[in-house]
C-alpha cells in the first residue's frame, strides 16, 4: 500500500523526490457508549485497520496543495494567508481549519503538498472526518519539526470541527483516532479525558460492521435536539443536585432519586438512556477485563434497545439490521454504532460463520428495507502513526 500511494503522490506532484513521508490515522468505531461523550461520560471506542494514508511533503512558499483520491475531482489549494472556511468545499475545510489551529499552536507550517488515500466508506459514521483531521495535523507538525502530544492534537482537531467546521462534536472520534492500540479498545471519561486501554481478546470472534447504505439526511439536526433535550434534563436535575456539572456524573441510584423532577417523558428518556449507557460502559470495561465476550455482548444488545426506545436514534434500517444480525446463531453481540438514523451497526461474529451471517442478514435486510448492506470484517489497530518504513 505505502509503495503505491507514494507513487501516486509523485504521478500528481512530479518532481524532486526528496523529503517526502506517510502518515496513517486509523477510522474508528465506538463498541459501547453512544450519545455520552457530549454528556460528559464514558466511552469505549477502538482505532480500526482501515483509515486515512497522507503522504505529504514540505513547502517553503507558505502554499498547500491537496489531492484526494476520494475526491479526484476537486483538489484543494489554498495560502497560509487564505485560512476561510468555504461552505461549498466538499473536504478542504478540514485540512484549511487544521493549518489554521496549527498556527495557533506556533506550530511553523510552512506549506506542503499532500495526498490523501483512504478506505474508510464515507458516510458509514466510521469517522473518516477525524481520521484526515488528526492524521493532517500529525502529519504536519512533524514535518514542521514539532511533535505535539497525542492529547494536543486531539484536542486541536477537535476544535477544527467545533469552531471551524461548525459541528457540536465531542472529543471520543478524536480520542480512539490518536490513542487506538492494536487487539485494545479505550476507556474514556469524556468529562476528564482520562483513559486506560482494555485488551480486546476476540479469539475464534471477529468485528462486523454492516453499513445500513442510507442517507442520514436527519443526523445533524436530531443530533442537535438531543442535545439540547439532554441540558434540558440537567437544569431540571440541578434543581435538586445543584453540584451536578454533567449527566455523566449520575450514578443510576442518584437518578432515580432526582428522577421525579423531570417533568417531560421525553427528556425523561433521553436522560435515563445517558445514565444507564453509562453503567453498560463501566460494566463492558470490567467483563472484558474478564475475557468475557458473551456479557459483552449481551450489553451490547441492551445498548443498541436504549438507543432505540429511550434515546429514539436508531430508525428502521438499523433496527431491521438489529434484529436480523442478532437472530444469526454465532452473533453474539450487535449494536447500531455512531449518530444513527442510518451508518452502521457493529456486531461480534464468531469467524467460521461470518459467511453465513452475510448472507442471511442481507436476504432479512433487503426484504425489510429494498436497501442492500455492505459488510466489512474489521480488526483492531494502531492510532495515528508515521509510516517509517514509506520514507523517502
Amino acid at each position: 500500500m505505502e509503495n503505491e500511494i507514494i507513487e501516486r503522490f509523485q504521478h500528481y506532484f512530479p518532481g524532486n523526490n526528496e523529503g517526502i513521508r506517510v502518515f496513517f490515522a486509523p477510522g474508528r468505531v465506538n463498541l459501547i457508549g453512544e450519545h455520552t461523550d457530549y454528556n460528559g461520560g464514558f466511552v469505549f471506542p477502538a482505532a480500526l485497520t482501515i483509515g486515512t494514508y497522507m503522504v505529504a511533503k514540505s513547502r517553503d512558499d507558505g502554499k498547500f496543495h491537496l489531492f484526494s483520491e476520494s475526491f479526484p475531482d476537486d483538489p484543494v489549494s489554498f495560502s497560509s494567508e487564505e485560512l476561510h472556511f468555504q461552505g461549498d468545499d466538499p473536504w478542504g475545510n478540514y485540512p484549511k481549519g487544521v493549518v489554521q489551529e496549527l498556527l495557533k499552536l506556533g506550530v511553523k507550517v510552512t506549506g506542503a503538498d499532500v495526498y490523501y488515500h483512504g478506505n474508510i466508506p464515507n458516510g458509514a459514521g466510521l469517522s473518516s472526518s477525524a481520521s484526515i483531521g488528526m492524521v493532517t495535523a500529525f502529519g504536519l507538525s512533524r514535518l514542521a519539526g514539532e511533535q505535539p502530544s497525542t492529547k494536543q492534537l486531539a484536542k486541536l482537531t477537535q476544535r477544527v470541527e467545533n469552531n471551524f467546521i461548525g459541528v457540536s462534536t465531542g472529543i471520543m472520534d478524536q480520542f480512539a483516532v490518536g490513542f487506538g492500540k492494536k487487539d485494545h479498545a479505550l476507556f474514556l471519561d469524556c468529562s476528564t479525558l482520562e483513559y486506560e486501554k482494555v485488551p480486546l481478546e476476540l479469539g475464534d470472534y471477529r468485528l462486523v460492521i454492516t453499513n445500513t447504505n442510507k442517507r442520514r439526511g436527519l443526523a445533524d439536526s436530531k443530533y442537535n435536539e438531543r442535545r439540547s433535550e439532554c441540558e434540558q434534563g440537567l437544569e431540571q436535575i440541578r434543581e435538586m443536585k445543584k453540584d451536578i456539572q454533567t449527566l455523566g456524573e449520575l450514578s443510576i441510584d442518584e437518578f432515580r432519586k432526582v428522577k421525579d423532577n423531570i417533568g417531560n417523558d421525553v427528556v425523561f428518556r433521553r436522560v435515563r438512556h445517558v445514565v444507564t449507557e453509562n453503567e453498560r460502559v463501566n460494566l463492558a470495561r470490567k467483563v472484558l477485563k474478564k475475557g468475557d465476550l458473551a456479557v459483552f455482548g449481551e450489553l451490547m444488545k441492551q445498548s443498541h434497545e436504549s438507543l432505540r426506545d429511550d434515546y429514539e436514534v436508531t430508525g428502521h434500517e438499523l433496527d431491521a439490521l438489529f434484529e436480523a444480525q442478532k437472530a444469526v446463531k454465532g452473533c453474539i453481540g450487535t449494536r447500531m454504532t455512531g449518530a444513527g438514523f442510518g451508518g452502521c451497526t457493529i456486531s461480534i461474529v464468531k469467524k467460521d460463520v461470518i459467511s453465513e451471517f452475510k448472507e442471511q442478514v442481507q436476504e432479512v435486510y433487503e426484504k425489510e428495507t429494498g436497501l442492500s448492506p455492505t459488510f466489512y470484517t474489521c480488526e483492531i489497530g494502531d492510532g495515528v502513526k508515521e509510516l517509517e518504513e514509506a520514507t523517502v
